[in-house]
């Protein structure tokens, strides 16, 4: 297991660099520092203002190495950069200055109450809805549910936005449209309907993936065994199927964990969220290469650390399963 782990930990090392070397490049490489600068302050900036807000955060260096004779190689914007990171020294922000590990705390609250009583109600409803068309297969409901789904998935997420905005918000005027309070029981009324909306559009993919993978355990011998032993099938699907299938649910749950996490981008950037997601939309537009680069970085390590939980929960639920 430790031999395991280790490995797995150094796998980490060169996709975590490969990743911060390409969001260098798309900031820094594909237009320049000064380019950069001039979209912070202004096209109207003077050739001073524009030099003192690269030197202030170092945006002045060598980008990748340092060839300037007598000067260390790894003086480069990218070592001292991804230096920094190293360290959990997230910086500062470049357009606010404000420091990035304070907009991070702020954002994660928000980000945390959308999306997990979201995944949450879309898990077990999915597995619920999964389970009851397995019970009831090739009856009329699981045509029409199948068909459902398929509709579910056929529509558009801005769809369920402009529907739930305009219709649910405006129009009918049972939640707000825009904004977020997080003091006192004010959330739930800014956060139900985001929340509804994700549930329904990720709904019918679920429902059909989890339904598909309970079947394919009906296929099993083990339950035409526990069938042949008088088995109810109310019991088989609870206490085998379910059981079986924790590995495909095992897999979904521990990859949307860093998702979970950094939020939800469009839903928080149209209701006015101020989350993890919204933060990150927002530093793309300014642009904030600090907020950017730093939420890179932490999502990649939150996504590989997600993988790896996936793999140790493996051997957890399927005793078959070795971690070599």
């Amino acid at each position: 297991m430790l031999a395991y782990l280790i490995r797995r930990l150094f796998f980490f090392v060169p996709i975590v660099f490969g990743v911060m070397l390409l969001t260098f490049v798309l900031f820094f490489v594909v237009q320049s520092p000064e380019a950069t600068a001039r979209r912070v302050l202004g096209q109207k900036a003077t050739p001073k203002s524009v030099e003192n807000w690269l030197h202030n955060r170092g945006y002045d260096k060598p980008l990748l190495i340092n060839t300037t004779p007598g000067q260390p190689w790894h003086d480069s914007l990218f070592v001292t950069q991804l230096g920094r990171l190293v360290t959990f020294d997230l910086g500062t922000s470049d357009v606010s200055g404000r420091p990035l590990r304070e907009i991070f705390a702020q954002g994660a609250l928000p980000s945390l109450l959308l999306t997990v009583p979201a995944f949450l109600v879309s898990l077990a409803v999915s597995v619920a809805l999964a389970l009851y068309l397995v019970f009831i297969r090739n009856a009329a409901v699981d045509f029409m549910a199948t068909f459902l789904c398929v509709a579910l998935m056929s529509v558009p997420v801005m769809v369920y936005v402009i529907f739930g905005q305009f219709v649910v918000a405006q129009v009918l005027n049972y939640f707000p449209a825009f904004g977020f309070e997080a003091s006192g029981w004010s959330a739930p009324k800014f956060l139900l309907l985001p929340v509804a909306l994700m549930v329904v559009s990720g709904l019918g993919a679920d429902v059909r993936l989890f339904r598909a993978l309970f079947l394919e355990e009906m296929g099993q011998d083990y339950i035409r065994t526990a069938r042949a032993k008088g088995v109810s099938k109310a019991r088989v699907l609870l206490s085998h199927v379910f059981k079986n299938g924790l590995i495909n649910l095992i897999t979904l749950v521990v990859a949307s964990l860093p998702f979970l996490i950094m939020g939800s981008l469009l839903l928080e950037n149209f209701f006015g969220i101020p989350g993890l997601g919204n933060v990150l939309v927002t530093a793309i537009q300014a642009p904030d290469f600090a907020v950017v680069q730093a939420s890179v970085f932490l999502g990649s390590l939150m996504y590989l650390g997600g993988l790896l939980l996936t793999d140790l929960c493996y051997a957890w639920a399927d005793p078959r399963i070795r971690l070599g």
